[in-house]
């Protein structure tokens, strides 16, 4: 044997060498684990949707708003009026706004008697019996305007404080500023959406990231009963081979990102592929109710008509806001326009909603979230108190009625009136601006400092207008 082998093997026995390969495996082992998580961290660091620090002390974590599409009527629901039910059939005493369809409609009275429930004495018509047993809870308010005759513009106003411009949805708004508390959600869901009067505009990121868009469960097209995340399940590939795949789509998009500099819509999609993959572990899950007991069924009306639509979304709300979502929208669409029928049509719309929303408010009160879950009820507008055409009310976006519940609001509490008609706010008015910035200050956000460079200027979800309506605060 040669004297160098004879040398080698004096040197280092065999116990000796595989001790120390055994360590160099060792150290290799833990040198890649440590290298996986400080990349891990890295990763973390640059996620848009790590949760973000606030401005000011947030009162609520997460909003879930209930949307009733078409406008239901303040002067049926929420907002009483005496003199309009004396006035029954008689001219309006004044001129109506311009834009009216029937601007020599005569006055027509509530068809439903209103009472006074709970401590606070709120007043709310028979048409939600079941959500007037929540009135101290809620935080109704009487005054809101806004801009828009037509369902398009006031649809668009109140989802992303634009009536003729593509901008960013409150939900993405807030999702920008918040973050979500769970990685492997999105933190903005929108549940059954409606498809018409500026469709995914209403969930839009617009320019904001991507990643903040809101990711549409259904539509308004199909049952409750059916919606679903799209893709969600791979019917060909398994969890580890899907892994793969997006391993290395990632790489090639990472490198055409290098190769780019920064790229907003590039970025997007690499945010939202690694989300996509996340989601599929416990996403599907919140969509199953199977898991719920039958009391909780029954509390929403989930198995029974009228309610069981609206109620399983209502469910799957609070599924998704005790799972660390931020923004949770359910669509009551296109229901609440009557232009004609409005007794029958609004009676038949309050008989789907009016369980399903209070069994929300119980549950969420009873599992401890309503005080951190701010709840928003209502419509893009409300309704004229003259009738158009034999039994119906056109839009009015002068003076309607808002409520919310939870989330640091004044339970019990009613601000502002309408006159004495219900067709203009006069006292404490609140316009949809001042709704936006009122909700991103509960949430915790400035909404004079929740802004987004865009263009050569920065954009706010309020624009330059809005300001915090501190009568509501709790």
């Amino acid at each position: 044997m040669p004297s160098c082998c004879n040398n080698f093997t004096h040197a280092t026995s065999r116990r000796e060498l595989l001790k120390l390969a055994g360590n160099s495996f060792g150290y290799l082992a833990f040198a890649a684990m440590m290298a996986e998580q400080a990349r891990a961290a890295v990763v973390q660091s640059k996620n848009p949707l790590a949760p973000k620090p606030v401005h000011l002390p947030p009162r609520a974590k997460r909003i879930i708003f209930l949307f009733m599409h078409g406008g239901p009527s303040q002067v049926d629901t929420f907002d009483p009026k005496p003199r309009l039910v004396a006035d029954d059939g008689k001219p309006l005493p004044y001129a109506p706004p311009v834009g009216i369809s029937d601007p020599k409609g005569k006055l027509l009275r509530c068809p439903w008697e209103f009472a006074q429930h709970g401590q606070s004495g709120a007043w709310v018509s028979s048409l939600f019996p079941e959500v007037a047993k929540h009135v101290d809870d809620l935080c109704i308010v009487r005054s809101l305007h806004t801009e828009g005759q037509s369902h398009g513009q006031a649809v668009l106003k109140l989802h992303t404080g634009a009536d003729n411009l593509i901008r960013p949805s409150v939900g993405s708004w807030i999702t920008y500023g918040l973050g979500t508390e769970n990685a492997n959600l999105p933190g903005f869901v929108t549940i059954c959406p409606t498809m018409g009067h500026g469709g995914v505009q209403n969930y839009s990121n617009a320019f904001l990231p991507a990643v903040v868009q809101g990711t549409a469960i259904g539509h308004a097209g199909i049952p409750a009963s059916k919606a679903s995340i799209k893709y969600i399940r791979s019917a060909s590939a398994s969890p580890a081979q899907q892994r793969r795949q997006l391993d290395l789509l990632q790489e090639m998009n990472r490198d055409h990102l290098a190769r780019l500099g920064r790229d907003q819509q590039v970025e997007g999609i690499i945010e939202s592929y690694e989300l996509a993959f996340r989601m599929q572990t416990e996403a599907p899950t919140l969509l199953d109710l199977a898991d719920e007991s039958k009391a909780t069924l029954d509390m929403y009306g989930v198995g029974r008509e009228p309610t069981d639509n609206f109620g399983r979304q209502c469910l799957m709300a609070r599924r998704f806001a005790e799972r660390g979502v931020r923004f949770i929208q359910v669509s009551h669409s296109f229901k609440w326009d009557q232009h004609s029928n409005l007794k029958k049509d609004h009676e038949k719309n309050a008989g789907e909603v009016d369980k399903p929303i209070a069994g929300l408010l119980s549950d969420l009160k009873s599992r401890g979230l309503l005080k951190d879950t701010l709840v928003w009820w209502g419509g893009e507008f409300g309704r004229t108190p003259t009738v158009q055409g034999k039994d119906g009310r056109d839009h009015n976006p002068h003076g309607f009625t808002m409520w919310l519940a939870g989330g640091g609001v004044k339970g019990g509490l009613v601000h502002g009136e309408t006159d004495d008609y219900g067709w203009y706010a006069v006292k404490d008015k609140v316009h949809m601006h001042d709704l936006h910035a009122t909700l991103l200050h509960l949430l915790g956000l400035d909404h004079e400092k929740l802004t987004y460079r865009y263009a050569g200027r920065d954009f706010r979800l309020t624009d330059v207008y809005g300001n915090v309506t501190r009568a509501l605060l709790g």
